[in-house]
Order: structure tokens, then sequence, then C-alpha cells
């Protein structure tokens, strides 16, 4: 008796960007619920805890005072991001932790080409943060990623951008100055952002 074995090819069905605007108009999402589109799919995002939302707040102080700094001083329309939408291309809209950005023209979401800055804060979401989601911003162009690692408790500044990936990576901990890669004057201390091990410490 002959074995016939038989190999299907399952071709999934990927969403445009415009398409996932539509998704949420119609309410397909609760109102609550924290979604974002990778390469035509749609992820659902973990529920962020205390120390992630401490290291969004104390990072976005950081670059709002630095926003501030630069459009006093030299005029330059920076803005600060905080978990927004961001336009990676027709298949991508990830939502970034924060993202430092060119103030973008209104009646749009903001893109790749409007971003100085992208930072991840990543805790339980670390192996996507690092694996899926930084060689899409590479490939997207985005200058510079900061990924703050909650379980190794140290700030990788990712910089110059491949189609495969990043060719430069710092990291960072405890004590050490945090400079980026590509605007001049962005530094502070790594132990400002790197949260204590307990909410007493």
């Amino acid at each position: 008796m002959e074995t016939i074995e038989r190999q299907q090819t399952v071709e999934k069905r990927r969403f445009t960007v415009e398409e996932f605007h539509k998704m949420g108009e119609v309410g397909i999402f609760g109102e609550d619920e924290r979604v974002e589109l990778i390469d035509g799919e749609v992820v659902k995002m973990s529920p962020p805890g205390w120390r992630h939302a401490w290291c969004v707040r104390q990072l976005n102080r950081i670059l709002v005072r630095f926003a501030e700094e630069r459009r006093s001083q030299r005029g330059d329309l920076y803005e600060v991001s905080v978990q927004d939408p961001l336009v990676t291309g027709e298949h991508g809209q990830p939502q970034p932790d924060l993202a430092l950005i060119r103030e973008p023209p209104p009646g749009r979401l903001p893109n790749a080409g409007d971003v100085l800055i992208v930072v991840e804060v990543s805790d339980s979401s670390l192996a996507y943060d690092t694996n899926i989601k930084l060689p899409r911003y590479a490939a997207a162009s985005v200058p510079e990623v900061w990924i703050l690692d909650l379980q190794a408790n140290s700030i990788e500044v990712h910089s110059d951008p491949t189609p495969d990936g990043y060719r430069k990576t710092l990291r960072l901990k405890h004590g050490e100055k945090v400079e980026s890669s590509t605007i001049p004057g962005l530094d502070f201390d790594a132990s400002e952002v790197l949260p204590p091990k307990d909410p007493e410490a």
C-alpha cells in the first residue's frame, strides 16, 4: 500500500495600514486594546507593569526637556510621541513606547522619515522587540533605536541602519553615560531611566 503525502501551502492574508485603520474605526478592536501591525499581521501588545511605566515616564521627561531646549535654542521642531502609532511601510504600524520625532504635518501619522529615535521598553517583550521589531525599524531606516532591557537592567543603543539590521550596538548599565549616536547633545546617565528592583528601592 502506497502512502501519499501532500503538502498544502497556506497563504496568509496581510493587512495594509489603511485596512488596519478601518478595522479600528468599525470597532473590531476593544477601546483599551493595544495592538500594532507588523508585516501585515495584527499583534496584541502585552500590558505594561510598574517598571515599564516608570521607565517610560522617566524617559519622557528627559526627551521632552531636550526637545524644549532645542526648540528654544535653535528652533528645532522636535516632539515626543508616547505609545503612539508609527507608520513604517504599507504593512507596518508599530506602536513604540516612545519616539523623538520631527514635527509631522497635520493630517497624518508620523512615518519612519519623521523619526529621530525610537524607544522600546522591554521586559516580557524583549525577544519580540529584539528579534521582530528591531530589524523592521532598521529596514525602514529609523536612524536610532534604544531598547531598555529590564531583564538585564541595561540600555542598548542601536544605530547605523541597513536593510539587514543595525551595524552598531552599545550596551550600557547603571552609572554609564547614554549618548545618542545621531543627535549631538542628547545624553543622560543610564541610572536616570533604569528602574530600581522594587518600588521601595
